[in-house]
């Protein structure tokens, strides 16, 4: 399990860079785990992720004070306010996996949040209701391996002992189906459990190595799915679009693998949507049909490195986003983050971002650990850890990158930036600051000063305590690796700073996007 907490805006240390939300009050650490979460009330500019100031590392112990953010624009409901205080205590929460999650019936069987030890839902602050501390959501891609036909379902996740407000669309599958279900949480630790003896088995699921969680993020059959995927692309089955050129940049479209916008802790959530009765506390699926059922119900998401890029940067720059057709809403076309994933692993150029051994969520007991690193590669369909993709991704090569490609894109790239909106709010006021300071708390939160680098960025704070303006410093620079610490193995990574990841904010230093 992860001992500290990720910038905020997945709620990482003040150094998660926040992830998405149009104001993110993010309480993060720079691991930016995008856990941050996602309050849409409409399309991407209105759309406000807002962090938790717990952080997200994964520590069933972990701890962390955060005052539970509301809806953008929306008064906070009375439940939301009762489950503030359990919520400040408890970054830690468990979901119910339904029987036979890769099936039609099991994808369409609500999954429940639960507390963690026994605790029920509304003294651990485990509740949809407070989806901005603590809120789950689930998202399955699911390919037809005899077409390569491609499709996204997003199963519901209801508080325990609820009901959802729609019953869900029950997804038709083809024959043969391969499934991936991927997890995304606005709190630190969720762990799946099964409702059955069985159930976590027939998924094919995964929470992390042995007793050391990933954290905020967990997988079902991702390793098996990408597996088909590559198989289908071989075959000629599946041909996955081109990034294209950003109209307004002159360049090549970003990918979730860009060192121009990862963090410390990237390819990490999901870009599920659900509706949410604050009334009654009971969640639905976002379609059509719910939306017009369910008036005045608020839309909440998970924050996530994808939904930056879905959300924010790909419609300022003139891009868009790999697509599928959602099953649960009739087949209106939707991103997944096993899509993005699809896209970074065909158009992705170098040097390419694959998750790092000093990622928090890759370490056991605050040591680098290959196997973990590995398992979650797998998930995420990216190469394990080799001699040549180290030579770009071990711990201070991917320090060195981070610093060498971000700052000058965001440089370059600010006044365009700066007229989008935030992500989250709590990290900046634009969409330039909030990418200024989430990139500020990555490199605190991975500990890049410790391979002879210098922060690039220098952040002006606001009276919230969110960047309202960035000066960037583009000189490139060379890390010195030495040591396990540098990526080689099984070696203790370089302690984060004071106030930095452990305790997250998860991306408090802001996550800078829960992202």
């Amino acid at each position: 399990m992860r001992t500290g907490h990720r910038p905020a805006w997945r709620r990482r240390p003040q150094s998660r860079a926040a992830r998405i939300a149009v104001p993110l009050a993010i309480p993060m650490a720079l691991g930016l785990t995008l856990g941050a979460v996602l309050a849409f009330t409409g399309g991407p500019s209105n759309t406000t992720i807002q962090q938790s100031a717990a952080g997200a590392t994964a520590s069933p112990t972990a701890s962390g004070a955060a005052a539970a953010p509301t809806t953008a624009g929306a008064a906070p409901s009375a439940s939301a306010t009762a489950t503030a205080p359990a919520a400040a205590a408890n970054v830690s929460c468990r979901i119910v996996v339904p029987a036979n999650p890769l099936s039609a019936t099991g994808l369409s069987t609500p999954y429940q949040l639960e507390g963690p030890a026994g605790m029920t839902p509304q003294a651990s602050g485990c509740t949809m209701t407070n989806f901005a501390n603590l809120g789950a959501f689930v998202q399955a891609t699911i390919l037809n391996p005899a077409t390569g036909a491609l499709s996204v379902y997003e199963p519901l996740v209801i508080t325990q002992g609820t009901q959802a407000a729609v019953k869900p669309v029950v997804p038709t599958l083809p024959a043969g189906a391969v499934v991936t279900v991927d997890f995304g949480f606005n709190g630190t630790n969720l762990t799946q459990v099964g409702a059955t003896g069985n159930a976590l088995r027939q998924g094919n699921c995964v929470n992390g190595l042995g007793g050391s969680i990933f954290g905020q993020v967990s997988f079902c059959n991702g390793t098996q799915f990408f597996q088909a995927v590559n198989r289908a692309e071989a075959a000629g089955k599946i041909t996955v679009p081109a990034l294209g050129t950003s109209p307004k940049t002159g360049t090549t479209c970003l990918d979730t693998r860009s060192f121009a916008m990862i963090d410390q802790d990237q390819s990490d959530n999901v870009t599920s949507t659900y509706l949410l009765n604050t009334a009654t506390g009971q969640t639905a699926q976002d379609n059509a049909g719910n939306e017009a059922a369910l008036a005045g119900a608020t839309k909440i998401n998970n924050g996530s490195d994808n939904l930056l890029l879905d959300a924010f940067l790909d419609p300022i720059m003139g891009c868009t986003p790999m697509e599928a057709p959602d099953l649960t809403n009739s087949g209106t076309m939707g991103t997944s983050q096993a899509l993005d994933e699809i896209s970074a692993a065909k158009n992705a150029t170098a040097p390419i971002a694959l998750v790092p051994e000093n990622d928090e969520m890759v370490l056991v007991n605050n040591a680098a650990s290959t196997a973990k690193t590995n398992l979650y590669r797998s998930n995420v369909g990216q190469a394990p850890i080799s001699a040549a993709n180290n030579a770009a991704d071990s711990p201070a090569n991917y320090c060195q990158n981070m610093v060498n490609v971000q700052a000058p894109f965001l440089a370059k790239n600010q006044t365009l930036l700066a007229g989008g909106p935030t992500p989250v709010a709590g990290t900046g006021n634009n969409l330039f600051t909030f990418m200024a300071n989430r990139l500020n708390m990555s490199f605190t939160n991975l500990g890049c000063q410790n391979f002879g680098l210098t922060n690039p960025v220098a952040v002006t704070l606001g009276g919230n305590g969110a960047a309202v303006a960035a000066t960037i410093n583009t000189t490139a620079q060379k890390a010195t690796a030495t040591g396990a610490a540098a990526g080689g193995g099984n070696g203790t990574r370089p302690a984060p700073p004071a106030g930095g990841r452990r305790g997250r904010p998860h991306h408090t230093v802001m996550d800078p996007s829960g992202m």
